[in-house]
């Protein structure tokens, strides 16, 4: 008989979200349904009405982490709806600040999985906030590579959360010779960090790979060869920058996208068997609790060519590097290979960058109401923001961001793996909750209706 266990909220990652587990009598999860439990943003309606110089500064609030990504993809979002094509030099900025971008996370994302990790040749969990070596020289090489990359992001963006500097039609100002140069020296010193810092991690999860067991919570847990595991598919549209409906040949295809609602995904209403006080952080759900992931999740579920589909690192580099790694460690270690990817970019791009080339195009169409997309790849995945602007404002605004595909596929990956372990398959995909939450309906009772509405 199956027992349910609900680890709520999840831990080392952005926004909350729970899971629910259902397992066997050995702690095997039979079925597990990861769903957000974030509060509605309400981003997408805020957007109607507005001018599409705004909707991409307030596509960007959704959260604190993937502002940069949520801007450019919101941007090229209003671009592609009205047909405008922007100069080369304001493309090759923003590419910069797109990696700029990926590098800072990659590395924040290794502060979140190392204490899962163990040090080689031990049986010692890593704090990443140790003082000790050899992690404290890790932490500090994490901290460079991060205000490296924040840095780099701010010349070329405005400001390293908020882009202010990304507009419809371009970009407001190009940058200096002399910030063009500062911006080559950091990437040269990023690129000898990040080397030094992909070999580090992926040796880690090597490690953790070839261990028998792990401990959780002072329960002694065995690591299948499995972890993580699925058959879904993959989606990605470019290495590095991505895909918008004004391209010659778009890599991303509407007509095989559609999304159901949370009722016809997750479980229905259960109730809570099994409780465990030592679990980390705070214990699991005490028994006796009711759960109901099929009302409780706050997004939508997005299907391509009809089954849901990994996005991020791993995505990327199976289809356009043939890796062709499953499981937990693979899509840690495919982030890793992306390191390097990031710095060698932006040096390709500082090359061909003209700091006396034109940034914003002569002309901004102000949009007849047609239906664009552009596709992101956000340092976790997809990022597709879809738009209808009229008259320079906006009719329609939507939001498929990278963790809201990503929902479906973790609750896939977690079958079979011990459930203290749930965590970890969960922190493989560096979820980001918050950008995944956007809107829930209500009927004439104030009733929620799991149910996102689709135009």
């Amino acid at each position: 008989m199956s027992k349910v266990v609900e680890i709520s909220p999840t831990t080392r990652h952005e926004g909350h979200s729970k899971l629910v587990l259902k397992v066997d009598d050995a702690g095997i999860i039979e079925r597990g349904d990861w769903l957000s439990i974030t509060p509605v943003r309400g981003v997408e309606k805020l957007a109607i009405g507005k001018t599409m110089d705004q909707v991409p500064k307030i596509a960007s609030r959704v959260c604190g982490i993937c502002p940069i990504a949520h801007t450019i993809a919101a941007t090229e979002a209003m671009e592609a709806s009205i047909g405008c094509i922007i100069p080369d030099d304001a493309y090759l900025l923003r590419v910069i600040l797109q990696c700029a971008n990926r590098a800072h996370s990659i590395a924040l994302h290794n502060i979140l999985s190392l204490p899962d990790m163990y040090l080689p040749g031990t049986d010692t969990k890593i704090n990443p906030f140790s003082p000790e070596e050899p992690v404290r020289s890790v932490a500090k090489r994490i901290q460079r590579i991060r205000e490296i990359a924040q840095t780099i992001g701010e010349i070329s963006g405005g400001e390293a959360v908020h882009p202010s500097n990304t507009r419809v039609g371009g970009m407001f100002v190009n940058v200096s010779p002399r910030a063009k140069a500062k911006m080559y020296d950091l990437a040269k010193e990023g690129l000898a960090l990040a080397r030094d810092q992909m070999e580090f991690m992926i040796a880690i999860f090597r490690n953790y790979q070839k261990r028998d067991w792990a401990e959780v919570g002072g329960m002694k847990v065995d690591i299948p060869e499995t972890l993580g595991y699925h058959n879904q598919g993959y989606m990605a549209t470019d290495p590095i920058y991505g895909s918008s409906s004004l391209d010659e040949n778009p890599t991303w295809d509407i007509s095989r996208f559609n999304e159901v609602r949370p009722w016809d995904w997750y479980m229905g209403e259960m109730e809570v068997t099994d409780d465990y006080p030592d679990y980390p952080v705070g214990g699991t759900t005490k028994k006796g609790t009711k759960t109901w992931p099929q009302m409780e999740a706050n997004t939508g579920v997005p299907l391509y060519d009809g089954q849901p589909v990994e996005v991020g690192p791993r995505a990327r580099m199976v289809t356009f590097k043939n890796f062709d790694e499953k499981g937990t460690i693979g899509q840690q270690v495919a982030r890793q290979m992306e390191y390097t990817d990031t710095f060698y970019k932006i040096i390709e791009c500082l090359d061909a960058l003209n700091t006396n080339g034109k940034v914003f195009v002569d002309e901004l169409p102000t949009g007849d109401g047609s239906l664009g997309w552009a596709a992101n790849e956000a340092p976790r995945g997809s990022d597709v923001h879809l738009a209808r602007v009229n008259n320079g404002k906006v009719e329609f605004f939507s939001m498929l961001v990278p963790t809201t595909w990503n929902f479906p596929t973790c609750s896939r990956a977690l079958t079979g793996a011990p459930w203290q372990l749930a965590e970890v398959i969960m922190r493989g995909y560096d979820p980001c909750v918050s950008c995944a939450t956007h809107m829930i309906v209500v009927d004439e009772d104030q009733r929620i209706v799991a149910q996102k509405l689709i135009q």
